[in-house]
């Protein structure tokens, strides 16, 4: 599992993405995707999901 420092870094590195896709929805949804395939990964049965 990772530190808490690496996922950390991930989540602000996952808001400035999103901050620099400025409404493109295309981008957006690739991050959005992107990161609920990392979540598996770490977690295959789903409960580290944001809410």
């Amino acid at each position: 599992m990772k530190d808490n420092e690496d996922i950390t870094s991930e989540g602000l590195n996952q808001i400035f993405e999103v901050i620099n896709a400025k409404g493109d929805t295309g981008e957006l949804n690739e991050i959005l995707d992107r990161s609920s395939t990392d979540s598996d990964k770490e977690d295959p049965e789903g409960n580290n999901q944001l809410i």
